[in-house]
């Protein structure tokens, strides 16, 4: 078994086009891993193995590799970068220890840069940063620290300078052992020399390693004492610090360099072993109980105690499904059961496996601190607990966001709904943010996703992967309802029919709640005219009612109900009789408190070349958008607007056109807000249209 002070678990994550993907493949080809370098842009990269990817040249699912370096063992996960696919970032930081954050050298700090930033900080994951790409026009390494500042908040602990920028772009300078790393021009990482740092950059070195030590020596009392006494602690004693530090997230060490070029990549390597934790040296995962709440124990990383596994993502491949755990505590050996305490149910371990992209090496056993998959898992999905029967736990669970945008399809024949629903059935396991439903007036299936792209992709995958041919509908805005005013009023349901009867009287007030509330109810009913015991019926059946609203059959958001007073009868009432009260008290009062249509808007982040901003600031304009802010960069500007999604459907194309195919942009759900008058009056009508249809 290998130390796990040995052991880094680790995740790459970026804005769309950073280079992740590539820094991965410098990775695996600097640890021996492959031999052959394959890149992004002709779909060739290892970790880029689905058809969809290598087409289109992004990543779409987080892809797991097992590497070594100078006899550390890196467990690595190649993140995507693109917003429809957050969840794949979400769920994977959920369960390392420590992170990459690529920054591009002229992109700097983008959207999706920042999303994935927050779940870091959210996760509490240590990170290192790379900003990459300096060999590109446009680079700038010093206005991407001070972006990494004013943008995330965070503190970059400059590490290593670049020698020349674009095109002259040569090398780094380690500020720490104050050597210049050189490479050739042949593209091998290999070919590089280790000389002194150029003359003209020395004064340069000096000043950053003195902000360097100020900023790591009061991590240590008596090494900030000797250094506050003038004298300069020895280059392990900074490691230290600096190690500290990090795994405290009290700052970010940053390094520079060029992945495509092959430049700069070890020293990121030197960084993740001097930096961030082994898996024992981060917070211990807190156990929950059934109900979610903290019971006060941790999964403590020891391969003695008992196990536990969390399994955060599952994958359907031409083997069966497989299974991805991360190991908190314990060993999982093969041939083993475990407990799924979300089913309650055992699994036996089949096979498990050390991943490599899709290739795999079969394994005996894992043990704590251990990502692996295990093939033949029944009933386990995303966010499941895996334990030791006889010491059962969970695991605090993942939450993930509700989708915005829904498609309908329909397959083309008979062969093709049966072969339909299986395929379904094994996309829904493998991502938790997709959602099916069945629409049940008209039959047809609809899918539900964070974004256009998202959902395009699940039809493609539904048709290549799966061979199941569909008819698709066009993408439909996930509207919701809610009230704009308060209403007091009463409801009694009697019913008499021979013996004992049922009778429930309600009074109550139903008031618009804060925006992201929800549903909320309370009671305010004094001295027993409805029994406490009957509460919870009122509630459930107000709840039961909230998944179709009034205007055109969307589910209800953002109201509160009081309940004041009412009546009750010794033998008549009961459970039942206050809960059907309850929804026929929905039905008479939601239209008496003014229903209103509200329309999800989404966070948009455009990017476009300087000389097109007019068009695009027009064009947002045109689809509602409120524009939030201009931030001009070195290669164009960048747009943040809230636009509601309904405008957003074929943005793509039009942004291409507009700045000739060179605009970009990315968006995500943000809020809701009541839709104007002329388009709530358009989606009722469509709703009414379609239902008389059906």
């Amino acid at each position: 078994m290998t130390d796990l002070a040995h052991y880094r678990n680790i995740g790459i994550f970026a804005h769309v086009d950073a280079g992740k993907t590539t820094t991965t493949e410098r990775i695996l080809k600097l640890t021996g891993k492959i031999h052959k370098i394959g890149e992004v842009h002709d779909g060739a990269a290892t970790t880029d193995f689905m058809e969809q990817e290598q087409e289109r040249g992004i990543t779409i699912q987080s892809a797991a590799t097992t590497c070594f370096w100078k006899d550390y063992r890196f467990n690595i996960i190649d993140t995507p970068g693109h917003v429809d696919f957050t969840i794949e970032v979400y769920r994977s930081l959920k369960v390392l220890d420590g992170g990459i954050g690529v920054f591009c050298g002229s992109g700097g700090v983008e959207p999706q840069s920042e999303t994935n930033w927050r779940y870091a900080n959210d996760s509490e994951v240590a990170r290192v940063i790379y900003i990459n790409k300096l060999d590109r026009i446009g680079a700038d390494f010093y206005r991407v620290v001070k972006q990494v500042e004013e943008v995330l908040g965070a503190v970059p602990l400059v590490m290593t300078l670049p020698i020349g920028t674009e095109d002259q772009f040569s090398g780094v300078v380690d500020i720490l052992t104050r050597k210049a790393w050189i490479w050739d021009d042949s593209g091998d990482p290999m070919n590089y020399e280790i000389k002194d740092i150029p003359a003209d950059m020395v004064a340069d070195t000096e000043k950053w390693r003195e902000k360097m030590i100020d900023q790591v020596a009061d991590q240590f009392d008596d090494v900030m004492e000797k250094y506050l006494e003038g004298e300069e602690p020895d280059i392990d004693t900074i490691k230290r610090c600096i190690r500290k530090g990090t795994i405290n997230l009290d700052f970010f060490p940053t390094f520079c360099g060029s992945s495509f070029k092959n430049k700069g990549v070890q020293l990121v390597l030197d960084g993740v072993i001097d930096y961030l934790p082994c898996p024992t040296e981060v917070k211990p995962q807190p156990e929950v109980d059934l109900e979610g709440n903290p019971t006060g124990t941790f999964a403590i990383v020891d391969e003695n105690k008992p196990l536990r596994a969390l399994a955060f993502k599952i994958m359907d491949d031409r083997f069966g499904a497989l299974t991805f755990l991360r190991i908190y505590s314990g060993k999982l050996e093969k041939g083993t059961s475990v407990l799924n305490t979300f089913t309650g149910k055992t699994e036996r371990i089949g096979r498990i496996v050390e991943m490599h992209a899709d290739t795999r090496n079969e394994l005996d056993s894992a043990q704590a601190g251990d990502i692996v998959a295990v093939l033949g898992m029944k009933n386990v999905q995303t966010g499941h607990t895996l334990c030791d029967p006889k010491y059962p736990a969970t695991l605090e669970p993942m939450v993930f966001p509700d989708p915005v945008i829904s498609l309908a399809i329909s397959p083309k024949d008979k062969a093709a709904s049966e072969k339909m629903g299986i395929a379904l059935g094994k996309m829904i396991q493998e991502d938790p943010s997709f959602h099916v439903e069945t629409d049940e007036d008209s039959g047809e299936t609809i899918l539900k996703g964070m974004g256009e792209l998202h959902l395009d992709i699940k039809v493609d995958i539904l048709r290549r992967t799966h061979g199941v041919d569909v008819i698709v509908g066009k993408p439909q805005v996930a509207y919701r309802e809610t009230i704009t005013k308060a209403v007091e009023d009463e409801y009694t349901h009697k019913k008499q029919s021979g013996g004992s009867g049922q009778y429930g009287k309600i009074n109550y007030i139903i008031e618009p709640g804060e925006p992201g509330t929800g549903f909320v109810f309370e009671s305010a009913v004094t001295g027993g005219n409805v029994p406490r015991e009957y509460w919870p019926a009122v509630e459930k059946g107000f709840k039961s009612m909230l998944d179709k609203g009034v205007l055109a059959g969307f589910p209800c958001l953002d109201f509160k109900v009081i309940l004041t007073d009412g009546g009750f009868h010794a033998v008549d009432s009961s459970a039942i009789a206050f809960e059907i009260a309850a929804k026929a008290a929905f039905r008479q009062s939601i239209p008496k408190a003014g229903p209103q249509l509200i329309e999800p808007i989404m966070k948009v982040d455009t990017f476009t070349p300087s000389d097109h901003v007019g068009d695009v600031i027009g064009d947002l304009n045109r689809r509602r958008g409120m524009i939030k802010s201009q931030d001009a960069g070195a290669t164009g500007v960048r747009i943040k607007s809230d636009v509601p999604l309904s405008e957003m459907f074929g943005y793509i194309g039009d942004l291409r056109t507009m700045t000739s195919g060179r605009g970009q942009f990315s968006m995500e759900f943000s809020h809701y807000l009541p839709c104007p008058k002329n388009v709530s009056e358009e989606v009722i009508k469509e709703v009414n249209e379609r239902n008389k249809k059906k």
